[in-house]
């Protein structure tokens, strides 16, 4: 059976008025009773737009010249800003960009969990360039432009952006994308290297090259040349995460500090870590102002991951228990436990979306609940986790929209209140909300 073909569409430009902004950034028009998402348009702008999708509900398109600006605009610092996709909303005044993303979660909590927070927390701002510490390069050789690519997606994800420089990756690698992709250029591997992952701590800044196939010697002595050269950590991935082997220096330090709470995280090259590193000091304090550890208490921290809640947490609680789905981080944040003498953090790998109740470290019972969940949120803990005689709840969150979800059932099926929800801007000039919420019991 052939496949049906998609709408065609009439590229000519035409006119609307921008009326609203969508969760991702997009300005949202009307035509001809249809919902329609304008790339690089604000509410309140008169634009001509080219239609670049047509769908059943909604049409997509793209703001080719603006008729009468908003004056919230703000010129783009960034060169490549409306083809590369790592940012969407360079555009709108960085003021006004953690205001949208408020209203995003409120509307989030309003329409899908059917709640409102009684206090809306003032927002968290940090670092908003040169911020990312950790991220994921794609590269591609590009034979008709005969160069390599080394940059994050297009707009159109089939295509890698030529990038020469990223204002929002921390300076050290973002001011050297276009010598790297001339470095893979120079490798024999050249088509054989698709992804470039970065990471950095306080100190050494790290760069992993996935490789599809071995890497010659003379390859080997470029990469290693360029890493001394500029000061890097080269690592090389020929398979899983498991293949992830140094190529110099022999044994690279990882590490960033928490010094409010005399802390040191170290971490291996792919581990999770939060990607603004002054975002997530302030967001730990602001978690402990509002879960209050005290000595006498007992603290679950679930999705736990390396310990970055967990380990300066037992600074103030009596005792803490971080638990995690991945064993490799659950070793690591015990490694990290005693080298900061933190012998009242205790960890433990578990699968959360099966029923923890048996386990002897749930059946010894907890008073506060914190909670850090992955994009899917913690509906499936929430619903076996014995809640009863726990009185306050922190819930971070990465996506609003599980989070509404879930604090509708906290509150409607489990009795609580939400006593404060706030954002937190962890990823300035993008669409990604980060978000914190704080539960009560009635």
């Amino acid at each position: 059976m052939a496949r049906p073909r998609s709408p065609r569409i009439d590229k000519t430009p035409f006119e609307v008025q921008i009326v609203d902004h969508s969760h991702d950034g997009r300005g949202v028009a009307r035509r001809d009773g249809k919902t329609m998402f304008v790339s690089g348009a604000l509410p309140g702008e008169r634009v001509m737009v080219e239609q670049t999708a047509k769908n059943r509900h909604f049409d997509e398109g793209r703001m080719v010249e603006v008729l009468q600006a908003s004056p919230d605009r703000v010129a783009p610092r960034c060169e490549h800003f409306g083809v590369c996709s790592g940012c969407v909303l360079q555009h709108l005044a960085e003021d006004k960009q953690i205001l949208l993303k408020q209203r995003v979660l409120l509307e989030n909590l309003e329409r899908i969990g059917h709640v409102a927070p009684q206090t809306v927390l003032p927002p968290l701002t940090g670092d908003s360039w040169g911020y990312r510490r950790k991220g994921r390069f794609s590269v591609r050789r590009v034979n008709k432009k005969d160069k390599t690519l080394v940059g994050f997606r297009e707009t159109d994800p089939r295509f890698v952006a030529d990038l020469r420089i990223c204002h929002t990756v921390i300076p050290q690698i973002g001011e050297r994308i276009e010598a790297l992709a001339l470095l893979v250029e120079s490798l024999d591997a050249r088509n054989d290297i698709p992804q470039i992952e970065f990471i950095a701590g306080d100190g050494a800044v790290a760069l992993v090259f996935r490789h599809l196939n071995p890497l010659d010697d003379a390859d080997r002595a470029k990469l290693t040349a360029f890493a001394q050269q500029h000061g890097f950590a080269f690592y090389l991935q020929s398979g899983g995460i498991d293949t992830v082997v140094p190529l110099w220096p022999d044994a690279p330090k990882l590490a960033f500090a928490l010094p409010q709470w005399n802390v040191e995280l170290a971490f291996l090259p792919l581990d999770f870590i939060q990607v603004n590193a002054t975002l997530n000091q302030k967001m730990i304090a602001r978690t402990f102002e509002l879960l209050d550890p005290q000595p006498q208490d007992r603290i679950l921290d679930l999705f736990c991951g390396l310990g970055n809640f967990t380990l300066p947490m037992a600074r103030l609680a009596g005792e803490v228990v971080g638990v995690e789905g991945e064993a490799g981080l659950v070793a690591r944040a015990r490694a990290n436990a005693e080298h900061n003498g933190l012998v009242n953090a205790h960890f433990h790998a578990a699968d959360l979306t099966e029923d923890q109740r048996g386990t002897p470290w749930m059946r010894q019972g907890f008073n506060k609940l914190l909670l850090d969940p992955p994009r899917s949120g913690a509906d499936e803990v929430l619903k076996q986790l014995p809640l009863k005689n726990i009185d306050r709840i922190v819930y971070v969150s990465c996506h609003p929209a599980s989070l509404a979800r879930d604090a509708g059932f906290l509150v409607k099926e489990r009795g609580y209140k939400l006593k404060a929800a706030g954002v937190m801007d962890m990823f300035p000039h993008t669409g990604h909300v980060e978000s914190i919420a704080l539960f009560e019991m009635k």
